[in-house]
């Protein structure tokens, strides 16, 4: 078979571009609108997207025409131009391809499936004639079937592309397993490319989009792509939607992409792109370490972990991370293994810090490691826990650990603060995505979450390998300790593990539990996160009263008292009795949990910090 793309994989892996419509929510067209007529309506902010994902290194640009056939177009009262839509669209991507780059065409279902009886095979054929018609004459060198997820509408296409000789390529979307969405395995959904006689009139090769992240789809793709007699194609998502205030956002860095760019072409995939979620900066990645993993195949060198990864190719490049043992004090106590032990320190709700940086000179004293700052526990408004930090670490001789959420930031304010801390010596960093206001004494206030705690460790990951959030330089490099927290007595544990999970895979190197009163629960946890590598420290709330662990269990986030200490308390009696009983059940479990653990987070009641080192005294 000659075609143009069959010449250019025999150069190397080839990179297609990634998702359009991403990029085109970035650029304030909302999904209500019909994408697909951007490219006659604005196809200015088209082009910009053709012409990112050239400068990123894109070797195929795909049209801006998923939906537009006369079914899907018809929800917009738009099907009579069908055509025009469909050429446009390929008209912009050959002017910025030029003659250098290739084009796909993209085709995707058409919103009614034949297979279902919506459509007569008929006119299906004739829906995907159509858009194939416009799309070849515009100057598609191929038609990309994106996102198919039955065999039979996936036979339909193919019988219109067929018809019209037109070259093509089809893609199967992933159910959670190695089928397809519609249920059918690789071979059974391919089969109308790949039965008897097609001949000449076979794809280009067989595809992969959508539906699933990289590492579900490398899983996916193990057995077949060994065995595939045609070369393969995979455009995995950035990784799982997550859903933040209503607004959906994908959290895959690019450096996480890229790795699993290399690893789909070390398995022998010959093309990778990307679908929903990626963008630009993800293909910039992936184009890097494909292109770098190609000429060390070419030269015949074996290949390092992680070097592609540190190689400059055009642009800002990551360095490599310094050692956990030499960003703190509080991350070489962590990479040497040895127990550590902080203490949870409220910042005051006003300005005046000399009795905070007092409690935490009296933790130093006691041998403390580390003092705890919360950034707006409960959605509170106090002094700024960075300079409550700063104050610390300059006056009472003692490394803070700061917690970072993303309640109140904006990503750009994110970065900011973050090259701040770094400014500042602060390097020790527990990442957590926040209580929203609502739960807080100013309920009106705006929540942002531009990014949950895992999108916020990828950042601050970024930095430590000397890159911002858009990929620039960063010299030198921050050197954080990059924490996140835990939550063992979650009642959806699935989610919260699966998340874990992502944590670790982000950038994660320590943990901090929300405060631990079963300890059964918190063991049975640790032994399914082990594997991470990520080091576990227990939080510890020592109960001051009955009433305050009402409180507790009732109304703070992520608290479960068991009943029967809620009964120990109960009958304590007394303020001192009541307090006596606190520390002797917060030290029971301390005992119990110390075996798992590498530390111990020790909260202060109402800011009393002798109470916390008490906990510790038998240390």
């Amino acid at each position: 078979m000659s075609h143009p793309l069959i010449d250019l994989l025999a150069g190397g892996t080839v990179v297609f571009d990634g998702a359009m419509g991403t990029e085109l929510y970035k650029r304030n067209h909302f999904v209500n609108i019909c994408f697909d007529e951007l490219s006659l309506r604005d196809p200015k902010v088209v082009r910009e997207v053709h012409e990112a994902s050239r400068k990123a290194g894109a070797d195929v640009l795909t049209t801006n025409s998923f939906g537009a056939n006369r079914y899907k177009l018809a929800d917009y009262l738009l099907a009579e131009r069908t055509k025009e839509i469909a050429a446009a669209a390929a008209r912009i991507a050959r002017e910025v391809a030029g003659r250098e780059l290739l084009v796909a065409g993209s085709v995707g279902p058409l919103g009614r499936h034949a297979s279902g009886g919506a459509l007569s095979p008929h006119e299906a054929v004739d829906a995907f004639a159509e858009a194939i018609v416009a799309l070849m004459e515009g100057g598609a060198d191929f038609i990309l079937f994106e996102t198919f997820a039955r065999s039979r509408d996936l036979g339909f296409a193919v019988e219109a592309a067929r018809g019209l000789g037109a070259p093509y390529l089809p893609c199967m979307a992933f159910g959670d397993i190695a089928s397809s969405l519609g249920g059918e395995s690789i071979d059974e959904f391919f089969a109308p490319c790949l039965g008897a006689g097609a001949g000449a009139a076979a794809p280009l090769m067989l595809g992969f989009n959508c539906s699933v992240g990289p590492k579900q789809m490398l899983d996916n793709l193990q057995d077949f792509v060994p065995r595939s007699t045609l070369p393969v194609l995979a455009m995995p998502n950035a990784g799982a939607p997550q859903r933040i205030n209503d607004r959906m956002f994908y959290m895959t860095s690019p450096e996480y992409f890229a790795s699993y760019a290399k690893r789909f072409a070390e398995l022998g995939v010959k093309a990778v792109g990307g679908c929903c979620g990626t963008g630009p900066e993800h293909i910039a990645e992936a184009a890097r370490a494909l292109k770098a993993l190609d000429r060390a195949g070419a030269a015949g060198v074996a290949g390092v972990a992680g070097a592609v990864s540190l190689e400059v190719v055009g642009g800002a490049a990551p360095v490599e991370c310094a050692p956990l043992a030499q960003r703190s004090a509080f991350g070489r106590a962590l990479a040497e293994g040895r127990w550590v032990t902080s203490v949870e320190i409220v910042p005051p709700t006003g300005w005046d810090l000399a009795k905070t940086v007092e409690r935490a000179k009296r933790c130093a004293e006691a041998g403390v490691h580390a003092i705890n700052i919360p950034d707006g526990p409960r959605a509170s408004a106090r002094v700024s826990p960075m300079i409550t930090s700063q104050r610390i670490q300059a006056e009472a001789g003692i490394e803070a650990v700061l917690h970072v959420t993303c309640r109140d930031r904006n990503l750009i304010g994110v970065q900011s603060d973050l090259l701040g801390c770094a400014a500042a010596g602060i390097n020790n960093l527990l990442i957590i995505t926040g209580d929203p206001p609502k739960l807080g004494d100013y309920p009106y206030a705006t929540a942002v979450f531009d990014l949950d705690s895992i999108g916020l460790v990828r950042v601050a990951q970024r930095l430590n390998v000397g890159l911002d959030i858009g990929g620039k330089p960063v010299a030198p490099p921050t050197r954080f300790v990059l924490g996140v927290g835990a939550d063992p007595t979650n009642l959806d544990q699935e989610r919260e593990i699966e998340r874990f999970f992502r944590k670790a895979e982000a950038g994660a190197e320590y943990a901090i539990t929300q405060p631990v009163y079963d300890p059964e629960a918190l063991i049975a946890y640790i032994e399914r996160v082990r594997f991470t590598g990520v080091r576990i420290i227990a939080g510890i709330w020592p109960l001051a009263s009955y009433n305050n662990a009402l409180f507790l269990n009732n109304e703070v986030p992520g608290v479960s008292i068991p009943e029967s200490i809620m009964e120990r308390m109960r009958k304590a009696g007394d303020k001192e009795s009541a307090r006596r009983v606190g520390i002797e059940t917060a030290r029971e479990i301390l005992d119990a949990v110390r075996p798992y653990v590498a530390g111990v987070q020790v909260s202060a009641p109402f800011g009393n910090v002798e109470t916390a080192l008490a906990v510790l005294a038998e240390e």
